[in-house]
């Protein structure tokens, strides 16, 4: 059983554990993905449930592996395709049970991993405050207007 797997079983049964009504059709096997932009996703093909995650979690702690597949196997109750209040309720029981930081979105630093930045990264924004960087290839609306947007510290941004 790959390393993924193993993890994939431990977050059913921590979500087991607490009543958190996910899917029995959630497939076993993780898919591991090379060229994925996101940390991890969930998919309905037919009647299973099939979990991605990136390959950037070959170089991160097991407990990042698992946050991240929890955030997905979340995804697998009724009701929780999006992120939504029904979905937030189960994140906050996981959270407070196992020391989880399930959020709607992550990033590298939060992670533990270096960022392969793209040489074709087309957008650089940065918090005035913080510092964190953040690599855009699309332009956006923070690309267009960053004056209309902050950074979770409160920081407003810049785009170079």
């Amino acid at each position: 059983m790959s390393r993924y797997n193993r993890l994939l079983q431990e977050v059913i049964l921590e979500a087991k554990q607490l009543n958190i009504p996910i899917s029995q059709n959630i497939d076993p096997n993780v898919i591991i993905n090379t060229r994925a932009k996101r940390f991890g996703r969930c998919s309905r093909k037919s009647d299973k449930f099939i979990i991605e995650l990136s390959s950037v979690f070959d170089k991160a702690e097991d407990k990042m592996a698992k946050q991240t597949l929890a955030h997905e196997v979340l995804h697998t109750c009724p009701d929780c395709l999006n992120h939504q209040a029904q979905w937030k309720s189960h994140v906050n029981k996981m959270n407070r049970a196992y020391g989880y930081k399930i959020e709607r979105t992550n990033s590298c630093e939060n992670i533990g991993v270096e960022r392969e930045i793209s040489k074709n990264a087309k957008y650089t924004i940065e918090c005035q405050k913080c510092h964190k960087k953040m690599y855009k290839d699309r332009i956006s609306g923070v690309i267009r207007n960053p004056e209309k947007y902050h950074c979770k510290c409160g920081g407003s941004l810049t785009v170079n």
